[in-house]
């Protein structure tokens, strides 16, 4: 049975953090949360992991081929560089929602976020024999989307970019996949078991909603790292002209 992945990573006691023993400057706040998520990044996507952003003090890593001690060692090196620390919790599942329901409840049950004794905390299950690592990434981008940029208010276009991402958000979601922004006109959804005629349909139907149309690669392999690249590489060829079609997909062998 193939199953996905996901590490949810969260700050511990960020909240009371924040204003002990006064409320910290928001640049200073900002400036740490960018580079803590830089930090992990790196660390994760160095064995072959992808990490997105969720509320900033909150992030979802897929996390195929790390073990729990891959994990712990992040912990610890996070410790050593910042004022804050990380729980993780680790979930897998066929479906990419399911295993970050898992992956939360595992994360939950180590104590509340605002507990100031939680502190570097580690719980849950990996994907282990007879079960395969199995990753599914989807790279979505808007279709001339440089028109906007150049005739549009930055800000109506950011609303836009809202907009493509709560429909893209509610409708992956009813499949078991999730996405998240990527910064520009860029979005990735984890979309294990979502099949390419489904999503044809949901971008179809973006266009009827919304009036914009989207291209997208889908990447299949055993790591993250890997399937976010394939997916890129797929959707590079429908933007370079090699396909007429507005979906690529591309397996590991």
């Amino acid at each position: 049975m193939r199953k996905i992945q996901i590490t949810v990573i969260q700050v511990d006691c960020y909240g009371p953090w924040t204003v002990t023993p006064s409320p910290k400057p928001e640049s200073e706040l900002q400036i740490l949360q960018s580079r803590l998520y830089a930090d992990l990044q790196e660390k994760f996507s160095s064995l072959g992991g992808l990490v997105f952003q969720a509320r900033q003090d909150n992030m979802l890593a897929i996390s195929n081929g790390l073990t729990m001690e891959d994990h712990r060692r992040i912990q610890m090196e996070i410790v050593e560089r910042f004022p804050v620390t990380v729980s993780m919790g680790v979930g897998c599942a066929e479906k990419p929602y399911d295993a970050q329901v898992a992956a939360t409840l595992a994360l939950q049950s180590t104590g509340s976020s605002r507990n100031p004794d939680r502190k570097s905390k580690l719980a849950g299950t990996t994907v282990v024999p007879p079960d395969e690592d199995w990753v599914e990434i989807v790279h979505m981008d808007v279709n001339h989307s440089t028109l906007l940029t150049d005739t549009k208010p930055i800000y109506e276009t950011q609303l836009l970019i809202n907009e493509i991402l709560t429909f893209l958000m509610k409708r992956m979601l009813r499949h078991g996949g999730m996405v998240f922004y990527m910064g520009g006109d860029n979005f990735m959804a984890v979309s294990n078991g979502i099949d390419e005629k489904v999503l044809i349909e949901i971008l179809k139907d973006l266009k009827l909603e919304l009036g914009v149309e989207m291209k997208a690669g889908l990447g299949k392999a055993r790591r993250a790292a890997n399937a976010a690249k394939l997916a890129s590489q797929a959707l590079h060829e429908i933007r370079s002209g090699k396909s007429r079609t507005n979906i690529i997909v591309k397996c590991e062998d």
